[in-house]
């Protein structure tokens, strides 16, 4: 595997680790995702670049990682423990940076959860030959979205049964409680059509094997076409997604481009990893400072999302313990999902939101540095993990 390839590969997804940063502070701020006012709903949407590149590339890097062990049965192995260690951390670690509080009969399943869970079933698909892989992935995502007369079924209580807690996990999303009394899991990201992604991404690891003029073409090619799908799909509200834009509801071009997340639509995924594979031949030559600190940030994706999650939630509670004391105790709610509104009055402005963003990247850019450096030298297996 060349090295520009493998650093293309770490530039893009150590530029959706600095946007990732944006929403996360945004959890904290008080504003609404995505409005009222173009400048927040920009905020958010360029945001919406992150979790799609991360599980595609995750999936990705495990072909690649595939290559060195040359056994797909220690990769399997490898998936399968990862995921599954992801899946802990989500429930607790992460659980406890999000919220500041030890309130764990509420949990969240957010990006973290279903990376770990496409890994345990990608630990299983890596066993079918390639093309079996890339058919899953394919089929998975171009065909999930005819799916969303169960949702709207759902909206209207059609669904439930003894199952509907799977459903949800699958699918459906929302909180999930575990008997009258019991524990409340809130499903922020579903397994459909996220291991589909990550599918998607190992068969495009494929591709990163040929020889860089192909590759280019591959991903002009794959990339393009998404986009292109994208406007003429979106455009004439054919299929792909289950909220079709309308200008007479919010401006056209932010209907346009206000695609549902949760479950992420054909449209939704198309609009965001058809340019991040244009983008990957174009950074394949990149080099200087910017290319330099964004592939430090690509290399160490799961200390940065460990770390960066609690300093956001820190650096906003202090702020506001000068600027806005009213809402401290807002800040020890079950974010980012089971939180009322931010108490009156004190809810940032866009430029505060990114002052307090500036300052965390500043500290995660050193500390992320460090542990590349310690990632690089040290031997220790475990590593892996982290």
């Amino acid at each position: 595997m060349p090295s520009r390839r493998v650093a293309s590969v770490d530039i893009v997804r150590g530029a959706v680790m600095v946007l990732m940063a944006i929403d996360h502070v945004r959890v904290y701020s008080g504003l609404p995702p995505g409005g009222p006012t173009p400048g927040i709903f920009f905020t958010r949407w360029i945001t919406h670049f992150c979790a799609p590149a991360f599980v595609f590339l995750a999936g990705t890097s495990a072909s690649l990682y595939g290559d060195q062990l040359n056994d797909r049965r220690a990769l399997s192995r490898f998936l399968l423990t990862r995921g599954l260690w992801l899946v802990f951390l989500e429930l607790t670690v992460i659980r406890l940076a999000w919220t500041f509080n030890f309130q764990f009969g509420t949990g969240l399943a957010g990006v973290i959860w279903v990376l770990g869970w496409s890994m345990v079933v990608l630990a299983a698909l890596v066993r079918l030959p390639l093309g079996a892989v890339a058919l899953f992935g394919a089929v998975t995502v171009g065909g999930h979205n005819l799916l969303s007369g169960a949702v709207a079924a759902h909206s209207g209580g059609g669904l439930g049964g003894p199952l509907g807690w799977l459903w949800q996990m699958l699918y459906l999303g929302g909180p999930v409680q575990f008997g009258p009394n019991g524990p409340v899991l809130f499903v922020l990201y579903v397994l459909v059509p996220w291991v589909g992604v990550m599918a998607l991404g190992y068969a495009f690891g494929a591709i990163l094997r040929l020889e860089a003029p192909v590759v280019r073409r591959y991903c002009l090619a794959i990339g393009g076409g998404a986009v292109a799908f994208f406007l003429v799909f979106r455009g004439f509200n054919l299929y792909g997604d289950p909220r079709p834009w309308d200008a007479s509801r919010m401006p056209a071009l932010l209907s346009f481009l206000n695609t549902t997340k949760y479950p992420a639509s054909l449209l939704f995924l198309c609009m965001t990893l058809g340019p991040v594979l244009l983008l990957l031949p174009v950074l394949e030559q990149a080099r200087g400072r910017i290319a330099e600190w964004l592939t430090t940030l690509g290399r160490v994706p799961l200390f940065y999302y460990l770390l960066h999650i609690p300093l956001i939630h820190l650096l906003a509670l202090g702020y506001d313990a000068l600027r806005h004391p009213a809402a401290v105790p807002w800040m020890f709610e079950n974010h980012p999902a089971m939180v009322g509104p931010a108490p009156d009055g004190s809810a940032w402005s866009l430029w505060e939101l990114y002052l307090v963003f500036a300052v965390a990247l500043a500290v995660l850019t050193v500390a992320c540095r460090w542990y590349a450096e310690v990632k690089r030298t040290a031997s220790a297996r475990w590593l892996r993990y982290l």
